[in-house]
């Protein structure tokens, strides 16, 4: 998602705060698959890597969880607003349990976590957690190569699918190995999602080295992502838009963040280095286009919450056309006068 680059300054969390914005009706990411196929976008091994190096270092990798654990508590109200619970649920994209940490006995008995890197899917093992927890080290895009099809009723994602290459078959393996009317929450980073800094690093390595490269991860809007709900095979599909913007001290403090979040840039096409010239210029093009009056600059995480049912005969499903047998003026009134054609 965000560069690569770093200087390696301080987190400075104290300097930060997550403010969440009103819901807005665009925008959100796109996702990574295998560096083996042809409509690739992201490389699916170095992003492995890059979560595996921030997972080491457990103490400052922690200290980065904040984008992903104040969504994680999003999905799971949006959990509790379904009337029934679910025994289990398997949380694909999992990273060491974020999910897992906002549950209890009486949301869920048990939760399978699924991530492609053993070290973050690992990181926090040896912490409490209330429900138990199976962990199982498998690609988000190798669902049914693990799950029979027709085996869970419900099937979480924490922004993991922004860097799923096959996104429409990832989705279908989701569909496929739900239980007919289980569900299905995702939540994905969106469109808008670091735009200040895809700016800033525009502009200054345009100005310093004569053109651009991908720094900020191609994401995808809400429109689309319906779509492919839909394509998927999934019923009832709604999609809603968040925001939440944090404050970071400089550019620096931003992009070693996303370094540690293992959210660095994974694109395929990208340019492996930046140098610190260039870098110093998008920090005073961030500021200077974006910055705020306490001197530090705001970055904008942008939400795409969805969910989606598998289909079954007891789902509601919309009445035939010319169905209905109320009249229209009964249900205006009867002192109702239609408009005049003059």
């Amino acid at each position: 998602m965000g560069s690569l680059s770093s200087t390696g300054s301080s987190c400075a969390s104290a300097l930060r705060s997550a403010v969440r914005s009103g819901a807005r009706s665009y925008a959100v990411p796109s996702f990574a698959p295998s560096a083996a196929s042809p409509f690739s976008v992201f490389d699916r091994n170095l992003k492995v890597a890059q979560r595996d190096r921030a997972a080491r270092n457990k103490e400052r990798s922690r200290l980065t969880d904040y984008v992903k654990d104040d969504v994680a508590q999003s999905m799971v109200d949006r959990l509790l607003d379904i009337k029934r619970r679910y025994p289990v649920v398997l949380d694909v994209g999992s990273g060491p349990g974020f999910l897992s940490k906002h549950v209890d006995p009486e949301i869920t008995q048990k939760m399978i976590l699924v991530d492609p890197s053993r070290e973050m899917l690992y990181r926090d093992a040896d912490l409490e957690s209330e429900v138990p927890l199976e962990r199982i080290h498998l690609d988000e895009e190798a669902l049914a190569s693990h799950f029979d099809e027709n085996s869970h009723e419900c099937i979480m994602s924490c922004l993991s699918m922004h860097w799923v290459n096959d996104l429409p078959g990832t989705l279908i393996q989701i569909k496929r190995t739900l239980k007919p009317d289980g569900v299905f929450i995702g939540a994905m980073f969106g469109g808008d999602t670091l735009f200040e800094l895809r700016t800033a690093l525009q502009l200054a390595e345009n100005e310093r080295e004569g053109g651009i490269s991908p720094r900020v991860s191609p994401m995808t809007d809400s429109q689309s992502v319906t779509s492919l709900l839909n394509r998927a095979g999934f019923a009832l599909s709604t999609v809603d838009v968040d925001e939440i913007q944090i404050a970071y001290p400089s550019i620096y403090e931003l992009i070693d963040d996303l370094k540690w979040m293992g959210e660095g840039n994974a694109v395929v096409n990208r340019r492996k280095t930046l140098s610190p010239e260039t870098l110093y210029a998008a920090g005073e093009i961030y500021k200077e286009l974006h910055g705020l009056e306490d001197g530090s600059i705001p970055a904008t995480f942008q939400i795409m919450h969805m969910i989606g049912w598998k289909p079954d005969p007891s789902q509601p499903k919309p009445a035939k056309r010319g169905s209905g047998t109320t009249n229209l003026a009964d249900a205006i009134g009867e002192g109702h006068k239609p408009l005049s054609d003059s």
